[in-house]
C-alpha cells in the first residue's frame, strides 16, 4: 500500500532505484512525567503504534515528502536548512524542483528538515529521498508522533548503510525537535522509539542515559485510552513548567552547592528549604522529587509482579501532576477515574506532558473487555467526548522494514 502510494505521489521508480521502508514505533511512559528535562529518571516503553517511511533514495539534496494523513506534502534542499531561534525554521523552499512544494511555518514536514539538519550539523552521511510518510499514532494524544517521524526520517536519510547507537538516534532526533522545531523537549520520547525492546519497559536514566530493560508482571496488559481531548501543550505553559523547575534550582543553590538539577534535590532537603521557594515553584519542585522516587519503586514493583504496589504509585503519581505539577485536565482525570472502579484494572494515570491526550493502565487481560464498555458508555457520557481504548502490545525500537 505505501509502495502504491510512493508510485502514484512521485511518479515510477527508475529502474535503478530500490524502494525501502523504515519504522518508528511511538511510546507509552508508564511513569515519571516532567522528570526527563530535569535529569531524572523515566520509565517508557515504545508501542505497537508506529510511523513508517516508505522511500526512493536520491542522488542530490532534495527531500520531497508526502503524508497519507494530509493533503499538504513538503519539499526542501538539505544543503540550505538552517534553524529560526524564533521556533520556526530558515530554509529556502525548493521551488527550482517542479515536484517541490512549499513548506509553511509549522508544517509537518518540519520534523522531517529539522532532522536532516541536525544530522547534517553533526556531518554524517545523509541524502535526499522522496517518501511516503503513514502513521497508526494518533496525532496531538500524547503518544509521541513527532519524535517517531523524526527516528524514521532519520533512517531515511542516513545514506551508505550507516547506522546509528540508539542513544546518538535519539539525541539527534531530540536536538531536531529542540533547536530547529522549537520544542523544548527531553529526550525520553526519542530515546524510547529508537531503544524500545519487546515485551519490556525501558528504565532510563535521563542525565546518563544508561538504561535498565524491566519486564511487566504475567497477564498484565498495558491499555492506552486516549480521552479524545486533543493534547495543547503550549509552548508557553511548557516553558512556564521548565522554568520553574530552573527557578528552584537557582533559588535553593546558594544554600546547596553542587546543585545541578532537581534530578540531585533529595525530598528532606526540599522539606528544609521550602520556604526558599514560590508556592508554585516549591509544587513543582515536589512533583519532579516524589516522581523520580516514584520511577524507581515501579520498576522494582514490575519486576516483583506487586500489582497492589503498582496501583498506588500510579495513583499517587496521577495526584501530584494534576494536584502539583497542574497539567492534567477535567477529561484526563475522568478517565482515570472510570477506569480505576472497574475490577481487573491493576493502576491507571495520565501519561505524556498532559493538557489533554492519554491515559496509561495495567490491566489484566480478562479485564480488557470491560475497560473498552466501560469507557465507550460512562466516560462518553460524563465528558461529551469520544474516548478510545488501545490494548497495546509493546515492541522493538524503530529500524529497517523488510521489503520482500
Amino acid at each position: 500500500m505505501l509502495m502504491a502510494a510512493l508510485a502514484t505521489e512521485f511518479g515510477p521508480a527508475p529502474d535503478s532505484a530500490r524502494v525501502e521502508i523504515v519504522r518508528a514505533p511511538g511510546r507509552v511512559n508508564l511513569l515519571g512525567d516532567h522528570t526527563d528535562y530535569n535529569e531524572g529518571f523515566v520509565l517508557p516503553a515504545a508501542i505497537e503504534l508506529d510511523t513508517w517511511i516508505a522511500f526512493r533514495r536520491r542522488e542530490d539534496g532534495l527531500v520531497r515528502v508526502a503524508s497519507r494523513h494530509s493533503r499538504e506534502p513538503g519539499s526542501f534542499w538539505i544543503d540550505d536548512l538552517g534553524p529560526d531561534r524564533e521556533g520556526g525554521n530558515g530554509s529556502r523552499v525548493a521551488a527550482t524542483d517542479p515536484g517541490a512544494t512549499e513548506r509553511r511555518p509549522g508544517h509537518w514536514s518540519d520534523y522531517v528538515a529539522g532532522t536532516a539538519w541536525s544530522l547534517r550539523e553533526s556531518a554524517l552521511p545523509i541524502r535526499g529521498f522522496d517518501g511516503i510518510v503513514d502513521s497508526t499514532i494518533p496525532i496531538g494524544s500524547g503518544l509521541s508522533s513527532s519524535a517517531a517521524l523524526e527516528i524514521a526520517s532519520a533512517l531515511a536519510l542516513l545514506s551508505g548503510g550507516h547506522i546509528l547507537a540508539a542513544r546518538s538516534l535519539a539525541a539527534l532526533a531530540q536536538r531536531a525537535e529542540r533547536d530547529y522545531v522549537g520544542v523544548n523537549c527531553g529526550i525520553m520520547d526519542q530515546f524510547a522509539s529508537a531503544a524500545g525492546r519487546e515485551d519490556r519497559a525501558l528504565l532510563l536514566d535521563c542525565r546518563s542515559l544508561d538504561t535498565r530493560y524491566v519486564s511487566l508482571p504475567y497477564g498484565v496488559r498495558v491499555v492506552v485510552c486516549d480521552t479524545g481531548e486533543k493534547r495543547e501543550l503550549r509552548s508557553s505553559v511548557y516553558n512556564t513548567r521548565r522554568a520553574e523547575c530552573a527557578r528552584a534550582v537557582a533559588l535553593l543553590v546558594e544554600r546547596m552547592p553542587g546543585l545541578c538539577s532537581l534530578r540531585d534535590l533529595e525530598a528532606v532537603w526540599l522539606a528544609r528549604h521550602r520556604a526558599l521557594l514560590p508556592g508554585n515553584v516549591a509544587r513543582r519542585a515536589e512533583h519532579v522529587v516524589s516522581e523520580n522516587a516514584r520511577v524507581l519503586a515501579t520498576a522494582s514493583a514490575l519486576e516483583a509482579g506487586d500489582l497492589d504496589e503498582l496501583g498506588r504509585l500510579f495513583a499517587e503519581s496521577h495526584a501530584s501532576l494534576r494536584d502539583l505539577y497542574e497539567v492534567s485536565s477535567p477529561a484526563l482525570d475522568t478517565m482515570v477515574e472510570v477506569a480505576r472502579a472497574i475490577p481487573g484494572v491493576v493502576a491507571a494515570r495520565m501519561t505524556g506532558a498532559g493538557f489533554g491526550g492519554c491515559t496509561v493502565n495495567l490491566v489484566l487481560a480478562d479485564a480488557v473487555p470491560a475497560l473498552k464498555a466501560v469507557v465507550s458508555r460512562e466516560y462518553d457520557r460524563r465528558t461529551g467526548l469520544k474516548g478510545r481504548v488501545y490494548p497495546v502490545a509493546i515492541v522493538d525500537g524503530a529500524g529497517p522494514v523488510p521489503t520482500t
